[in-house]
């Protein structure tokens, strides 16, 4: 992995939208060369009011600006990982708007992008507010009193028997269109929401990962599999690795813009950095550290079918997806006596609350244990 000896500047892609379109905006600090480059490329806009670059989402080719503008500096596109037409699934701002669109309150796609949420939320929260406007069709969603909020999430709970999880994600879309776009104070209503399911995670032993990653011979899958589990790595992290994130100096894995749009650094693996240099030899990527047969980044669904590939040539029959590498470990990591803050930060979690559920799966302290049966003569 060859590493940059002279810091780059930063170029940031954000998805927005004017005037019914999408966009995507361009931020970076000023840059002669970087200006004179965007100049270069047909379809950009200046905006004075705002002061910066952007381009029509319809016409934007993320490839052919990375090519023009990687020489440099170094871009970030994160936010783009996910398609606007992926993003806002049946509801994209085009002429079939209003077909389509039909349901979903004014601004509300607008602001979401704006505050630069995930675009899985985004997709989550669009589709649930739709149903929302759609169950309110015959009055103004501006005079849908709290009751009537309850009576709605009540009724989906009991003729759909939606999980406590999407009853918290279907209150959160609703409160965000009160607060967020209608611009109304928190305090406007208070939804009842569920606890929390307390669910353990399902874990791989440490034989169970390592006959994992014997059967896997592909080498470029071998490598996804055991970043996933070295660096305990959510899909979405993985997909945004670059080649740069990889410092092999420090031995430590840069992520960036990761949950809750937080950076962090994690373990690299002395044995991950010698499979990725030969990975590196024969694949060649360009920008993403794992990038798909056409180029531009890996897709989550392809990382599932190679999961499931191993697991099924390993013959472990348990279940378990690729979020169970980051669970075991975190597991793995327990049981080897690391601290529980450690592992927090190596996770990435904000609160060690959510850490601590690996304390429930360990079974460091279980075995020590001695069973009350195997006390009792029985025979």
């Amino acid at each position: 992995m060859k590493e940059p000896e002279i810091q780059k500047p930063k170029i940031e892609l954000i998805p927005g939208s004017q005037n019914g379109e999408l966009i995507v905006k361009v931020y970076f600090e000023f840059n002669k060369e970087i200006i004179q480059t965007i100049k270069t490329i047909p379809g950009r806009i200046w905006n004075q009011e705002s002061r910066n670059w952007y381009f029509m989402e319809k016409h934007f080719d993320l490839l052919s600006f990375r090519e023009a503008l990687n020489p440099l500096a170094e871009i970030n596109a994160s936010a783009l990982q996910t398609s606007f037409e992926s993003i806002v699934k049946g509801s994209h701002l085009t002429t079939q708007r209003k077909q389509i669109d039909h349901y979903l309150p004014s601004q509300y796609l607008e602001k979401l992008i704006e505050k630069r949420y995930s675009p899985n939320t985004i997709k989550t929260y669009v589709s649930y507010i739709k149903s929302f406007a759609e169950e309110f069709q015959d009055s103004s969603l501006e005079s849908v009193s709290t009751q009537q909020i309850n009576n709605y999430i009540l009724n989906l709970i009991r003729m759909k028997g939606i999980s406590a999880s999407q009853q918290n994600q279907r209150i959160s879309a609703i409160k965000f269109y009160y607060e967020q776009v209608l611009g109304r104070k928190k305090a406007y209503y208070q939804l009842s929401r569920p606890k929390k399911e307390k669910k353990l995670p399902h874990i791989l032993t440490i034989d169970e990962v390592e006959h994992l990653l014997k059967c896997c011979r592909n080498l470029k899958h071998k490598c996804i599999l055991m970043t996933l589990y070295s660096a305990g790595l959510r899909r979405s992290e993985l997909i945004n690795l670059k080649i740069n994130d990889i410092d092999s100096k420090r031995m430590l894995i840069r992520i960036s813009h990761s949950k809750g749009n937080k950076d962090r650094y994690t373990l690299l693996s002395e044995k991950l950095v010698k499979l990725l240099r030969d990975y590196y030899k024969i694949y060649q990527p360009k920008y993403w550290l794992f990038e798909g047969q056409r180029g531009g980044q890996y897709s989550a669904t392809s990382i599932e079918n190679v999961f499931r590939k191993a697991m099924k040539q390993a013959r472990i029959t348990k279940y378990a997806t690729p979020h169970t590498l980051r669970h075991s470990f975190a597991t793995h990591l327990l049981e080897q006596g690391i601290n529980l803050r450690y592992i927090q930060e190596i996770l990435g979690h904000s609160s060690l609350k959510t850490t601590e559920i690996y304390t429930h799966v360990s079974s460091k302290q279980l075995t020590k244990i001695q069973n009350p049966l195997d006390k009792l003569h029985t025979d």
